[in-house]
């Protein structure tokens, strides 16, 4: 929807709020075009529930306002004596319309001494829960959210089975753009396998359905910071296909809305304005070899001849290989080993090793399943590029060479019509042999070169795509043998030397829990 549509639509809820409400106004002492004047009724409306001014800023906030409205027509009936369960109740399933009925139908009287505390038990317990809800919503969109990793792309950096904390206010907090969503769940509710918001992605109606209108324009607050090279990013993936991540493919046009993509955590190897290119499986920036922090592990399957000799636990111990990443040829005897430089060059002055030779995929072998899915680019996960990566604000030339690249920016991302006709290339109805971006992309990879599904699949991540930075994994589990890993608990993420608070972090924990659950005194 647009800001127009938005506007029009604010204009209306404030007709609806004045004629359910003008005469309740009048009974608390109000004039009844005070009801009428937006922002200033809610002024007025706060002093009449006798509730903060503040809370007129939580029903401009998305999410939250879903929680607030219930809250503030519950609020409203009780000034007028309306305090049972049933009023509640009522007041919720009639989407706030019940106050019609108590505005001309019932005789209302304003209760200027009552009391704020809920009339029950159960209403004072769903109150607590309601802004408990309400603070952590603004902190979860706003601030901090947790993220666990569920893949092996960055192995070695950030493990299966961390949960981290990820700084949303590093890079902006994104506005969330669904407006209609259950607070806190992504885009499946736990259990049901259904969607946690309101979207029709239908093919045919997706442009004309009132439900995909309510959703909001992009917007990002101001960041502490731009996303530097090799920065570890948290971001919604490009090519989303609803339900498997692996079964997609990045020609086929995908609706769903961006802030409820499936969630990626990769490495920014690539940005705005760069050159980018892989050789043997190591990445060059602008034809220069890329030099990756000191915290990142990048590693490639390398094939270990020890002679038919089985390698045994410690031997996987010693050199930092997990299980699930070996894999053995009975025919040849050899192991498939997924190692760094480091642990290969380590590995090899072993005397159970033979030899030792690093797996990669020659150059001018086709990967037909890597972007740009192109005839015209014989690239593989070892030998890729060059590819410029846009940026916000440059112009590129269109031709038969370069549309492969840039078609689905244009299109998808940048909202374009988008035709191509032999070898003309038509925008919006117009001819078209150049394009300036109107945002910023990047290329995100996984650590683990070869067993990673990231840009070299799906391309470029343009920035609205972008959620946060990961800061701090506050809790780790190993998922193939069920242990804590208490050693990275509470331990930072930067590309620098990682550093341990974990004793901070468990002394605050407990200290939160006793504030929480701290037993009340009972009265005399």
């Amino acid at each position: 929807m647009s800001l127009t549509g938005w506007f029009i639509l604010f204009l209306v809820v404030q007709v609806i709020h004045f004629l359910g409400t003008w005469k309740l106004y009048k009974a608390a002492g109000r004039k009844a075009w005070e009801a009428l004047i937006p922002v200033y009724n809610a002024v007025v409306l706060m002093s009449i529930i006798k509730r903060p001014k503040w809370w007129i800023l939580l029903l401009f906030v998305p999410i939250v306002n879903l929680i607030m409205f219930p809250v503030v027509w519950i609020e409203t009936c009780r000034s007028f004596g309306f305090k049972t369960t049933k009023d509640s109740i009522l007041a919720i399933v009639t989407l706030g319309f019940y106050i019609y009925y108590i505005n001309y139908f019932a005789e209302p009287v304003y209760d200027k001494d009552r009391s704020l505390k809920a009339p029950s038990a159960a209403g004072e317990w769903i109150s607590s829960i309601a802004f408990a809800v309400i603070a952590a919503t603004i902190v979860h969109n706003y601030f901090i959210r947790p993220y666990v990793i569920p893949s092996s792309s960055l192995e070695k950096t950030l493990l299966i089975g961390d949960y981290l904390f990820v700084s949303k206010f590093h890079y902006g907090a994104r506005v969330p753009m669904s407006t209609v969503s259950l607070p806190m769940i992504h885009d499946t509710i736990p259990g049901l396998k259904a969607k946690s918001y309101l979207f029709n992605d239908n093919y045919e109606e997706r442009n004309t359905s009132l439900i995909n209108k309510l959703q909001l324009p992009y917007l990002r607050l101001p960041g502490l910071t731009k996303i530097k090279r090799n920065d570890i990013v948290v971001f919604g993936q490009p090519a989303d296909t609803l339900l498997d991540m692996n079964d997609f493919h990045p020609d086929r046009t995908y609706y769903k809305p961006i802030d409820k993509k499936t969630n990626l955590v990769k490495r920014c190897v690539g940005a705005p304005g760069d050159s980018l290119e892989i050789r043997d499986g190591y990445i060059f920036i602008n034809g220069k070899r890329s030099i990756l922090p000191k915290s990142a592990k990048p590693q490639w399957y390398h094939i270990v001849n020890t002679g038919g000799q089985q390698l045994s636990d410690a031997f996987y111990k010693r050199y930092n290989v997990r299980k699930n990443e070996i894999r053995y040829n009975q025919q040849t005897g050899e192991y498939y080993l997924n190692l760094t430089d480091e642990e290969a060059a380590l590995m090899a002055k072993n005397p159970i090793v033979k030899s030792i030779t690093k797996r990669i995929l020659p150059k001018g072998y086709q990967n037909e399943d890597l972007f740009p899915q192109s005839p015209l680019y014989k690239w593989n996960v070892d030998n890729f590029g060059p590819i410029y990566i846009p940026k916000k604000g440059v112009t590129v030339a269109l031709n038969h060479k370069s549309i492969p690249f840039y078609k689905r920016l244009i299109r998808e991302y940048e909202k374009n019509d988008l035709t191509i006709l032999n070898d003309d290339i038509y925008i919006n109805g117009k001819k078209a042999d150049t394009y300036t971006f109107k945002q910023d992309y990047y290329w995100m990879m996984g650590d683990n070169r070869q067993n990673s599904l990231d840009a070299r699949a799906w391309g470029y991540v343009p920035f609205d795509h972008v959620i946060g930075k990961p800061v701090m994994i506050w809790f780790s589990r190993d998922n193939e043998t069920g242990r804590i890993r208490w050693e990275r608990m509470f331990t930072t993420v930067s590309n620098g030397e990682t550093k341990s608070y974990f004793w901070i972090g468990i002394i605050s924990a407990i200290l939160i829990l006793f504030f929480v659950f701290k037993p009340k005194k009972k009265k005399a």
